[in-house]
């Protein structure tokens, strides 16, 4: 990576980190370290968040019918146990009250076939799930966008 876009994601992270509101995060993933690695990425650039952490597609299913409060962001996986990530974010589409929520994908799947599907079903961005810490530090920051550009925050 380039000198220029490393200071960029270094500007860009200490922006959205000195904004003081928690993001609500609703992260829809199975694998216990892809969880505790996007919680370490986000407290080690400072930033201020709530997680719901949900282990597989039903359960996704099951926090469209009960939430009150809307999440700020939906990251989620494509490859979920039990329902998969397409009709997930199908669902997650279909509910109005969701139209406006961004939503990345993070995928061990680098297919264009998947990613044109999450394009085309409603996803904000999709992004192979990082292995560098540069790559983190893009995640962290392209979560504080999508957040940010998208919703209002509120305490």
């Amino acid at each position: 990576m380039n000198t220029k876009y490393l200071l960029y994601l270094q500007i860009s992270l200490e922006y959205f980190a000195s904004m003081s509101k928690k993001i609500r995060i609703v992260l829809i993933e199975d694998d216990t370290d892809d969880v505790e690695l996007l919680q370490e990425a986000l407290e080690k650039n400072s930033v201020s968040f709530e997680m719901t952490v949900l282990k597989d597609g039903s359960m996704a299913a099951s926090y469209l019918e009960k939430v009150s409060a809307l999440p700020h962001i939906i990251i989620m996986d494509f490859n979920l146990p039990r329902v998969h990530g397409r009709e997930v974010i199908s669902l997650i589409r279909a509910n109005e009250k969701f139209a406006n929520v961004p939503i990345l994908i993070l995928s061990t799947s680098s297919s264009r076939e998947d990613i044109a599907f999450a394009y085309s079903a409603g996803a904000d961005k999709y992004l192979v799930k990082p292995s560098t810490i540069e790559a983190i530090k893009e995640t962290v920051c392209t979560i504080l966008e999508l957040a940010n550009n998208k919703t209002t925050f509120s305490s």
